[in-house]
């Protein structure tokens, strides 16, 4: 019983130690690219923007203020645009991500259908945040500012769902922006939503 108890946590240490390395591994790749650019910088200082801009109650300095937000859309775009055209030059085997609520090591390289590939999924949020920006939906500035606001966070949850895992990306959108993940996915732009679902298998 003893040796069974001693195995077992042999066992549990060697797992968790793959554990932290690959994750570890993930984070350093992919914020090897991030660090290139501003992105979550930008994400945070527009999203903090469109709610002062929602706040603002002279409609004239609104008006002003919803301007000046397109052109930061624009450039927060651009650069997660070429972020996601930078990243595609990553081996298959490291934009592999596990579709299991929780991270367990290697289960990427054993179990190759239950994953889906991080540089298609970056592909689909630069488009689906370039279509929500240029508007051609016609959506009231309001509208536009949740959708947008929308398609970045959930762009931050893939993320964080290839540096941990899905649970654990989920955890961090309801903790820290109040935000479901289901909620995410009906929130942003439809033709992003139906890009999304097919890349990660849904």
């Amino acid at each position: 019983m003893e040796i069974f108890v001693l195995l077992l946590m042999v066992a549990a240490f060697s797992a968790w130690q793959l554990k932290s390395k690959n994750q570890a591994r993930r984070m350093a790749l992919l914020d090897g690219f991030l660090g290139r650019y501003q992105i979550e910088k930008r994400m945070e200082n527009l999203i903090e923007a469109y709610l002062g801009a929602l706040e603002e109650k002279d409609p004239e300095r609104q008006t002003r203020l919803w301007a000046m937000l397109a052109v930061s859309e624009e450039q927060l775009c651009r650069q997660v645009r070429r972020f996601a055209e930078d990243f595609s030059a990553v081996d298959e085997a490291d934009a592999c991500v596990s579709k299991l609520p929780a991270f367990l090591p290697e289960t990427d390289r054993f179990f190759p259908a239950n994953t889906f590939d991080l540089r298609r999924a970056l592909v689909v949020h630069a488009e689906g945040m370039e279509r929500v920006a240029k508007n051609a939906q016609g959506r009231s500035p309001r509208d536009k500012a949740y959708t947008l606001s929308a398609e970045l966070l959930l762009m931050q949850h893939t993320c964080h769902w290839y540096r941990h895992s899905r649970a654990a990306a989920s955890a961090h959108m309801s903790a820290r922006h109040q935000t479901p993940y289901q909620q995410l996915l009906a929130s942003v732009d439809p033709q992003t939503r139906q890009a999304y679902l097919a890349v990660i298998g849904r």
